[in-house]
């Protein structure tokens, strides 16, 4: 039997990618192609009309079958580009996503100018928020998060990216996990903002292998960025900003929550995305 060529295997993967309801079938089959031949995407354009060799097509058909069962493509490669990087990624870890991205945008356009010393991501998961401000602001960072795990492949992205030196990593909840007496200059987070009636509403690559800790926010959503707001002045030096992932359908609530909070906050607002979906919440503590 003959060997399929490449253009034919991805061909014949993105229809049956397609017909189990993938999104983007035939990027995903290329993909994974790629990922398996070692080449890139000029190089699966050069040799598109070569066969594909039997140890390859084994190891693809692999990955292929468990793409058709839904799960996500950076697991399957244990990669994710993300601020043009590469990152490390495992079923410990959120996969990060362009919102993220947009939330780190935001942050470097309102405070890059402000001498950031010492910044605290909360919930830093991969580790790409830590990473990118790290590099960005060229800051000391205070990463937490509740799983140990998490935190190993967080900080082998932030020696993968030569920042592993400006980073604390601390393991356990939030705030509870901070040094007694500890305040920083700017607090970034992504926390779980997921209500939890809708998690099983979610697409099977998220409600089947993303870890649930960090996607649900209990029953509203909002248990994390409550918490943020009750406890975040507690830890930040005064004048120093708040930035927060929210979801799209809680702009008027995380607003509300700040605006309560114990301590004082003003220009809090929230910063809509290119698609016009509110995603970041922002906040100065009061001076």
């Amino acid at each position: 039997m003959a060997l399929p060529s490449i253009a034919a295997l991805i061909g014949t993967t993105a229809e049956a990618f397609s017909r189990a309801g993938i999104e983007s079938p035939e990027l995903d089959a290329r993909l994974l192609l790629q990922h398996v031949l070692k080449i890139d995407r000029t190089g699966i354009i050069l040799r598109w009309h070569e066969p594909v060799d039997t140890a390859a097509l084994e190891c693809f058909t692999e990955l292929a079958r468990r793409r058709l069962k839904r799960e996500p493509l950076a697991y399957i490669i244990a990669e994710r580009e993300f601020w043009s990087l590469s990152f490390a990624v495992s079923q410990d870890v959120l996969i990060p996503r362009p919102e993220t991205e947009f939330l780190l945008e935001q942050v470097l356009l309102r405070v890059r100018d402000q001498g950031v010393c010492h910044a605290l991501d909360l919930g830093c998961g991969s580790g790409v928020i830590a990473v990118v401000l790290a590099l960005e602001l060229g800051c000391a960072v205070t990463a937490v998060d509740y799983s140990a795990a998490t935190l190993k492949l967080a900080k082998a992205n932030a020696r993968r990216h030569g920042v592993e030196a400006r980073i604390n990593w601390l393991c356990g909840d939030f705030f509870k996990a901070l040094p007694a007496g500890q305040r920083y200059d700017l607090l970034v987070s992504n926390p779980p903002y997921v209500p939890a009636r809708e998690i099983e509403q979610l697409e099977p690559e998220v409600r089947l292998y993303e870890p649930h800790l960090a996607l649900c926010g209990g029953v509203d959503g909002l248990d994390a960025i409550a918490t943020i707001s009750r406890l975040a002045g507690e830890v930040l030096y005064p004048n120093s900003m708040v930035f927060l992932e929210i979801g799209a359908d809680q702009a008027d609530a995380a607003r509300h929550l700040f605006r309560t909070a114990p301590h004082r906050y003003s220009e809090v607002q929230v910063l809509s995305d290119l698609a016009g979906r509110p995603r970041v919440l922002s906040a100065r503590l009061h001076a």
